[in-house]
Formats: C-alpha cells, structure tokens, sequence
C-alpha cells in the first residue's frame, strides 16, 4: 500500500550530522527510524513478525496477537495489528512508559500488566504471562520477537541496506541498541553476507544479562534483557559496551540539544558509547548510529530533572563525553 496507513515500514533518512561530537575528525551518521509511524525502529520488526505468521498460517485474518514489549514493540504492533484488523494484548511490566502504554491504547490495544515477581525478572514474569493468555485465548499467538528469525530478517533486508547507501557504502563502525539482538543480528547477517569491513558495536544497559552481563536493576525500558533471548546466541557483535542510566539520560540530552533530535534512552546509550569510542578512532573514520526511537514517551522521565534526580540520584548534566564501561572488544 502508497496510502498513510501502508502496512510496511517507511524508508528513512540516514543524515550527517556535524555537531554532536565535532571535537574528532570523523564522520557520524544518524539512522533516524524515530520517523517510522509508530515512532521506532520496531515497525519494521512488528511487520516482520506479523508477515512471518500470516505467511505460515498461525495468524489468521482477524485473529489475536499476544506479546510481551517494553513499549516500542507494542506501539508498533498495536499500529499494524489495527491497519491489519487483528486483535492485539501488550502484556507490560512496571517499567512501561505511561505514555508508550496511552499510545497502545489509543491503537485499540489491550493492556496487561505484570506486577515484578519476588526475583526481580521483570521478563521473565512477563513471559510466563503471555503463556497463560495464549492458553485462555484458544486461536490467539504470540510473535516470540526474542527468537523469531523474522526479527532479524526484517532488518537485514531493509534497515542495513538503508544505512549503506545513505551513508554511501562505506562504513567502519555502526552503533546498535541492544534488547532482544534482533537488530544488531541482522545487521551482523547483513556485513557478513557482504563481505564489509564495518564493525558492528553493540551497546546494552548496566544490570542487563546480554553478552556475559551480570542482572541488576534497570529503570529505563527498550535496552537489555533480564533472560538470555534465543536470537542472542547468533549475535557476535565486535564491540561491546555497557551504559549507567545516568549517562543514557546525558546522551540523550546531548543528542537534543546538539542535532535538535529527540530521542529515547537506547539511543542516549548509543552517544554515551560513541562518546567513548570515538576519540580512539584514526582521523577520517565514519561512523553510524541508529536512532533508535523518538524521545516523546520519555519527556517524564529522561527528560525530565526532577525524575532524574529522584529515581537516578544523579544530575542531568549534559556535557558527559564519557560514561559506558567497555565490556569486550573482538
């Protein structure tokens, strides 16, 4: 479909931007999928998932989506699930952006919530969840973004090539948000198939079990993962860092008041890494970073100092260069 309400991801612009870290000679280039519809990279990931199911016959027209999200997954399925006449139940924990929940409602979504369970594994409980509503709702399935191979396929066939050739081709480092590693996989997939020297820097959350992380408390939802998802076996980035949400919140800052993008807490992580990486860099080398989603749902929280004070203990500020813990290096 051409119209508004098309079914499939928008493609968006990968710009140059000059002033974020305009101390180093090198070239950045910002991904800028907060532009999709629903706000997030995940409207490519929600078409995916939801093409994947129609496509073998577990979905049927009409029928009901099931799935655990943070948020921006559960907007964009919300979106696609109404352009498509499917039912969808966003099943969410007590991380949840109040606006990302709004936002899903406003699509038609029903939203389940999923109080913490005594072991502080916000996902997992979320998990079990979506099985118990899965068998009270006979005919209904879930998309399994954390081990579906329609995750990262949906990247590899459209975000990948889109950062390529608006970057023109050439790319020595591309920075990716870490969750269930359905991105960064397909990217991953994307440089190998094609044989490019870009080195893929995977950037994850302080408390966040991914590449040999240790759990902890996380307060920011869309970054990390409290349960090893199946797609994270396959995923080999080069680079890995780890970010404080304090230095999420900085990055954030940065982004908006430098480049005039708003954007969400993984993204934040992302210039807190490049922050970091960057002046290690040889002179003329170029760089992307996904922007990964849009900063709105996030105005009462990263953007927001009396949050910050109150939840992270910390203070805003916003000329941090550094703040990510380098976890491994390939």
């Amino acid at each position: 479909m051409d119209s508004l309400g098309t079914l499939k991801p928008f493609v968006t612009p990968t710009v140059k931007v000059g002033r974020l870290f305009n101390a180093y000679d090198v070239e950045i280039y910002a991904k800028l999928d907060l532009l999709q519809l629903a706000g997030s990279t995940k409207e490519r990931t929600a078409n995916g998932l939801i093409e994947d199911l129609l496509d073998s016959g577990k979905l049927v027209p009409g029928g009901m989506i099931i799935e655990s999200t943070s948020g921006n997954l559960g907007i964009a399925l919300a979106r696609q699930c109404v352009v498509r006449g499917l039912r969808f139940t966003a099943v969410v924990d007590e991380n949840a952006n109040p606006l990302a929940l709004e936002l899903m409602e406003a699509y038609g979504a029903t939203v389940n919530h999923v109080q913490t369970p005594p072991d502080g594994n916000k996902l997992a409980a979320r998990r079990r969840r979506v099985t118990d509503l899965l068998a009270a709702n006979p005919g209904s399935v879930t998309t399994n973004q954390y081990g579906s191979l329609a995750n990262p396929r949906a990247h590899f066939e459209t975000t990948m090539p889109e950062i390529m050739a608006g970057s023109g081709g050439k790319l020595d480092y591309l920075f990716i948000a870490t969750s269930t590693t359905g991105t960064l996989l397909g990217c991953q997939q994307y440089v190998r198939a094609h044989s490019l020297d870009t080195k893929i820097v995977a950037v994850d959350s302080v408390g966040s079990v991914l590449f040999g992380g240790t759990a902890g408390t996380r307060r920011l939802p869309g970054l990390g993962a409290g349960v090893l998802p199946e797609l994270a076996a396959s995923a080999e980035p080069d680079l890995v860092f780890a970010v404080e949400e304090i230095d999420m919140v900085r990055g954030c800052r940065r982004l908006a008041h430098r480049e005039g993008i708003l954007a969400g807490a993984s993204t934040g992580a992302i210039v807190a890494a490049m922050g970091t990486l960057l002046p290690t860099l040889d002179a003329g080398s170029r760089v992307a970073f996904m922007v990964h989603d849009t900063g709105v749902p996030y105005l009462q929280t990263v953007y927001n100092d009396e949050w910050v004070r109150d939840t992270l203990n910390a203070e805003p500020e916003l000329e941090a260069e550094t703040g990510a813990q380098e976890l491994s290096a390939k």
